[in-house]
């Protein structure tokens, strides 16, 4: 069945932030977009639902982008994005990006003030404090250097013959520093074990690795920045962001038609051609975007066994069990935190369940739940194959929910005293919840890079097939809201050039 509606220049299967940002800026050039969402709302990852007069965020909640230091270049992408799109975000700065609980009684918030934090980690580890500011002062650089380049696709040889002309030596130097990875970094100036461990948290945090197979350039980006743009949090939630992306593209003629789930990208002769829904009707554009993971896109989406990935190419990032709770405020103590991380044992903060994610967004903004009301937001990481087992609905699966929940529940009450009986309440989903609405191969957070791989060697905006582009997680430069928003920016500007419509330089 073929759609009888006009055909747009771009469709974009997905509205995660790097497919919204892609048809947002787009669409601002005059290049026509049409988004297919399976899900009737936007976001993916970074959006909001409501229950009970509770908002909670689905994934997303620290976030980096919003700053106003003037500077131009890669950075402050949401503040640039939304200027050029003429929508306006509210942001709460959160003067703590996370403060961490970790094993021997070490705690440490790693606070928007640099000198702060350095100290607090100087007077624990006084005897590193020479390699502790080396080792911070190379996360400096490499964003001073990306704070400077302008955005745009790697891919594109005129954006990277101007960059290099206009920066040659950053250039160059951001070239070599994509070639080494965040630990093996730290262990140039640092060897206390322990101190070595609170880096692999520091990356394992966004990451969901260790540091040794995070790379330093999106290191630099994550724990440089909460120094400078810091971190902000949106009025409303994390769905504010999407919603104003996709009023951006509203608000300059694009289409946003949710409940259509996309179930095949039309390929012929090795070219895309648009997709098919759901529904059987098909809709055909110049260019497809693709937000769905790399396997995702090329194992279910496009049919042709030719074009398959295999599953092992990268690694696969394990899924989330989450705890939406709405609590009585006064379990909540004043001055406290909004984002924490919690490790009971070094030797299993990178095992399934190992690390405890946990952030309290009302006490940035009340708003998000009713008077006398705070929200807690806690994950652990997860796999399908730990529920595959238990029927959707069953009275084994909701126990087993259940279970897991107390477990999270009482380990949480280490910094949180009586959590369990201010509990008002309670919404749990597992991997399989992040699979049904993600559409994403055993929910998963994404590919990982193999230790070895550089940050290069990240699928980019380009595919195998003509006309088939790729935003979001898969893509360069990986995982995280700012991140999915460069892959964003990056692939229309690629697909702009193409058009005959480059885009203008962010600023």
């Amino acid at each position: 069945m073929v759609s009888e509606t006009q055909s747009p220049d771009v469709i974009v299967i997905g509205s995660g932030i790097g497919g919204l940002t892609a048809a947002a800026l787009l669409q601002q050039r005059g290049i026509s977009t049409l988004v297919f969402e399976k899900n009737p709302y936007p976001g993916g990852s970074c959006s909001s639902f409501q229950r009970n007069g509770y908002r909670f965020d689905a994934g997303a909640s620290v976030f980096y982008g919003f700053g106003e230091n003037g500077t131009s270049g890669t950075l402050n992408l949401h503040t640039r994005i939304f200027r050029k799109l003429g929508v306006e975000v509210r942001t709460i700065p959160d003067p703590v990006q996370i403060h961490y609980h970790l094993p021997g009684d070490f705690t440490v918030a790693a606070c928007y003030d640099r000198h702060a934090f350095l100290g607090a980690l100087a007077d624990r580890f006084p005897h590193e404090a020479e390699g502790i500011t080396k080792f911070y002062h190379e996360l400096d650089e490499v964003y001073e250097i990306l704070s400077s380049l302008p955005a745009g696709s790697l891919e594109d040889v005129t954006h990277l013959l101007s960059v290099g002309a206009s920066f040659p030596l950053k250039t160059v130097a951001l070239a070599l520093k994509s070639f080494r990875s965040m630990g093996k970094t730290a262990r140039r100036y640092i060897r206390d074990e322990e101190l070595l461990h609170f880096i692999d948290i520091e990356a394992y945090s966004w990451a969901v690795q260790d540091a040794v197979s995070t790379p330093l350039v999106n290191a630099g980006i994550c724990l440089a920045d909460r120094h400078f743009g810091g971190i902000n949090y949106p009025v409303g939630g994390s769905g504010a962001i999407p919603a104003a992306l996709c009023q951006g593209i509203e608000k300059f003629g694009g289409t946003i038609r949710y409940q259509s789930e996309v179930t095949e990208i039309l390929v012929d002769n090795g070219v895309a051609r648009g997709v098919r829904l759901a529904d059987g009707t098909e809709h055909y554009a110049r260019a497809v975007i693709s937000n769905a993971t790399i396997w995702d896109t090329f194992n279910r989406l496009v049919t042709d066994s030719r074009y398959r990935v295999d599953e092992k190419r990268f690694l696969q990032a394990p899924s989330w069990f989450q705890l939406f709770l709405g609590v009585d405020a006064a379990v909540i103590p004043a001055g406290f935190d909004v984002h924490h991380i919690l490790v009971d044992d070094w030797k299993s903060y990178d095992k399934l369940g190992g690390t405890i994610y946990f952030s309290s967004p009302t006490i940035l903004d009340p708003s998000l739940a009713p008077p006398g009301k705070h929200i807690v937001h806690a994950f652990v990481t997860g796999e399908v194959d730990q529920w595959k087992q238990y029927e959707r609905g069953s009275s084994a699966y909701k126990s087993a929910k259940e279970e897991m929940a107390a477990g999270i529940i009482s380990r949480t009450e280490r910094i949180l005293p009586g959590l369990s009986k201010a509990v008002e309440l309670k919404v749990l989903a597992t991997p399989l919840t992040h699979q049904r609405y993600l559409n994403r191969i055993n929910g998963t957070y994404g590919p990982l890079l193999k230790p070895g791989q550089n940050i290069l060697q990240k699928p980019q905006n380009t595919t195998p097939i003509k006309n088939l582009f790729a935003a979001g997680d898969s893509t360069f430069p990986g995982q995280g809201v700012i991140a999915v928003t460069y892959s964003g920016v990056s692939c229309a500007s690629y697909i702009a050039r193409r058009f005959g419509k480059p885009l203008d330089e962010l600023v």
